[in-house]
This record gives C-alpha cells, structure tokens and sequence, in this order.
C-alpha cells in the first residue's frame, strides 16, 4: 500500500469475489449468477434506455420503488433501492452499527460481513456454526448485539425456518437483525411479512440470482419506515444516483415478469435435487440446499484438488479456504445440460484416483 494510505485501513481485508475468467471458455458454477438469460422484456428496457444515458437517472428511483412495493405488499416507504444487496447492507451496517453497538454473525457465512464490520470500525463477533453448519438459534437470541443472517446461509446453503427467524428478531427488540435473502427464491420463506411486525428488522434482498442481473448490480431493503429513512441519509450523502437509469428499468421489467423468474427457479431447484442425489451416488456428502448452489465434499480428495481437477477439465466452482471448510467446494447449479457436464468431469476425477 502506498504511504499515504490511511492507517484507520491497516487491518482491513477485502473481499475476494469469485473468479471472472477471460482467457479460456468455463462450464462456469462459481459465483452463483443465473444460468438463464433476462427475461426479452428486460433486455427491450435496456436497449430503450441505452439512449438516454446522457440523462442522470431518477434519485428518488421512483418506478423500482412502486413496483418492489406492489410485488412484497408494502409501502413505498418502506423500500429502499441499491447498488446490488452489497450497498444496503453496508448501508445498514453504517447506519446502526458503531463502537457501542457492535455486530455478530456466523462464522462461516458471506465473506462481506466482516469487511463491512473492518471498513466501519465495528466491533463484531462471529458465532461458529453447529458441527453441522446449521445456525443455533440460541446464541442470537437476547445476544445484545445487531445482528445480520444469510438466510438460506451461505456458503452452506442451509435455511433457518421462518418462525426461528422471528425468534431471534423478538429477543432483540433494542438491536437490529439484518436477515439477508439473497437466495430466497430457491426454497425459504421470507421475512418480509415480518416487517410491519418488527420495528427492528431489515430484509435485503437482490437481483443477481434469481432474477438474472448479476451484472446489472441492483439489489434493496425491505423495512420499518424510520430504518428507511435512516438509510436514505446515506445514501443521498454518498451517491443520491446509485442505481442507473438502465439497470432501474430493467428491475422494473423484471418485476413485472415475474412468473418468467420464478419458473427458472424452479427448474433450478430441480436440477439441484437431481445433481445432488448424482453426487451421493458417487460418495460425496452434500448438504440440503434451499439455494441455487450445493456444497459438497467427497472424503477420496481434497477440497482444493478436486477445484483444481475440475478447473483444469474447464469446470469452475468456488473453493473455500478457511479451515472448517477447506475440504468442500460451492457448486453452482446451472442448465441441465452443464450439471450434466460437470457430473461427467466429476466421474472422470474420482476415476483416475
């Protein structure tokens, strides 16, 4: 780092985020994008605004907000839009976490948290995981602190069921409990329907998984109007444009074609169920999933050797490696005919050992 690089950043570890390959064609199950295209009405609002870009685009993100609204059954108020579900919770982070109120979530969850918690000087605990790697809803229940939880969890896949969910929300009425959902879609209850029970509770959610707009970066928050209001402060006093013109319509657009979403979601559970029950054949453990990833290991080779066999076959999936995890890799569910490719490179593997 360079000498004028402030010293308050010493500690401070970024993020790694997945691999993007540029070199070389991948079956790619790493960063758990969508392996479906936007839906034609979202990629015709992209196109229609591509000539408009001259012109800022609406602070208030007015459409969005109307429309998240209408979909959850809330009001406006209640709504915040993002720069992907990473800017509402940093946002989150910022605005209710300080040095008297410090954060705590699990150990092995989305490697974010901490960098959020580094960035803004808070102090945070992580609580390890059950052998496992289900959350015990014990240790967040009166814990004195806020609180955020991946629901289903990541890189685990695991979901917390709705009425633990709301445990740990009512045994912390003076905190505030993030409940992230990135990856609802594949097969957890929300907790938006919460919301207006709960003057504590933040719900974030996004677009990336299963509304197939990684790369359009948009994501929002669900919660009391105050929380709201809170956030917005924020964000106006840090980039009052945060979400493009394109990327608005096109979150509009996808909200409005939501059946088309939800039908690849369940294709996607379906694949997910069929590729798991392929590797249990083949001697791996795979723990249940309510995501559109697995997370498997297979005790016949390391976590890193099969991640890199498959990578050198020209399969991506995500390794992990801190301790507790180093032996499991994330696969990402893709097509049919990907899993289909992967399973097959996978038989090729465990083959040669």
């Amino acid at each position: 780092m360079s000498r004028f690089f402030s010293h308050k950043y010493d500690k401070l570890k970024a993020y790694v985020p997945g691999e993007q390959p540029r070199d070389m064609q991948y079956v790619k199950l790493n960063t758990n994008e969508s392996p479906y295209p936007p839906s034609q009405s979202v990629i015709d609002a992209a196109k229609q605004q591509a000539g408009l870009l001259n012109l800022y685009s609406d602070p208030e993100i007015t459409s969005l907000t109307e429309q998240i609204s209408k979909i959850y059954g809330v009001s406006r108020s209640n709504v915040i839009c993002t720069n992907g579900s990473d800017e509402a919770l940093n946002f989150a982070f910022m605005a209710f976490c300080d040095q008297d109120r410090p954060i705590a979530f699990p150990d092995i969850t989305y490697g974010f948290y901490p960098v959020f918690a580094e960035l803004n000087n808070i102090p945070y605990e992580e609580i390890p995981l059950c052998d496992d790697f289900t959350i015990n809803v014990d240790d967040y229940c009166s814990c004195g602190k806020n609180v955020v939880i991946a629901n289903p969890n990541a890189p685990t896949g695991i979901a917390l069921s709705l009425d633990k969910i709301e445990r740990i929300i009512a045994s912390n009425p003076d905190n505030i409990v993030i409940i992230d959902e990135a990856y609802v879609d594949f097969g957890s209850d929300s907790a938006v329907s919460l919301i207006n029970k709960y003057s504590n509770l933040i719900v974030v959610q996004t677009f990336s998984k299963s509304r197939s707009m990684a790369g359009a970066r948009l994501g929002f928050a669900i919660a009391n109007e105050e929380l709201i209001r809170d956030m917005n402060t924020l964000r106006f006093s840090t980039n009052p444009y945060n979400v493009n013109r394109m990327t608005m319509a096109c979150g509009v657009a996808a909200l409005v074609d939501n059946d088309y979403y939800m039908e690849n979601c369940k294709q996607i559970i379906k694949t997910r169920e069929s590729t798991k029950a392929k590797l249990i054949d083949l001697g791996f453990e795979v723990l249940d999933s309510s995501t559109n990833f697995l997370f498997v290991k297979n005790k016949s080779i390391s976590g890193e050797r099969f991640y890199k066999e498959l990578k050198a076959r020209g399969v991506l999936v995500r390794h992990f490696s801190k301790d507790k995890i180093t032996e499991y890799n994330r696969v990402t569910i893709g097509t049919p005919e990907q899993m289909e490719c992967f399973i097959n490179v996978t038989k090729e593997i465990l083959g040669e050992l």
